[in-house]
């Protein structure tokens, strides 16, 4: 089974996280949207509320899962039993950062294969650090985003 692990914070999901995702299920028996926890970000929204969105969007696609994890990322890769990563690749120099985390993840586990997809153009600039600004100063954040998402956001910040 070809199990594909694309981690991220997803904070949140955008339109280009979906592209990839989209792009990536003919490749792969399952894809497991890894929510990890990084001690440096302070993330704007819940891993909980992360999940959550990934499931609802994708609840008539089995193949598409979600989960919180901490650690290596090589390391979850072990406990979910995925053989890639997916990684979405919007310029060039995210592909040479990409990169050279691919290689120490290679040399970790060379079992483990990072597979790299780059986003369709309409979504190059999509990027959640600025739809987290976006939404911060009270804009519009919608276009970057999958409905369910827009719509949760919305609501929460007319509560």
């Amino acid at each position: 089974m070809r199990i594909c692990l694309f981690p991220g914070t997803f904070d949140p999901i955008t339109l280009g996280h979906v592209d990839i995702i989209n792009r990536a299920l003919p490749l792969f028996d399952k894809i497991v949207v890894g929510i990890g926890l990084n001690s440096s970000k302070s993330p704007m929204f819940s891993a909980e509320q992360r999940v959550k969105w990934v499931q609802e969007i994708y609840k008539d696609e089995p193949r598409v899962e979600s989960a919180v994890y901490d650690g290596l990322t090589i390391n979850f890769c072990r406990i979910i039993k995925a053989n890639f990563i997916l990684r979405g690749i919007r310029y060039v120099s995210d592909f040479e950062y990409e990169k050279t985390i691919a290689d120490a993840n290679r040399t970790l586990d060379r079992r483990i294969e990072t597979v790299f997809l780059t986003g369709e153009p309409k979504y190059t600039s999509v990027a959640s650090t600025i739809v987290r600004d976006i939404i911060k100063n009270g804009g519009d954040a919608s276009l970057f985003l999958p409905d369910i998402v827009g719509k949760s956001i919305h609501e929460n910040s007319q509560s």
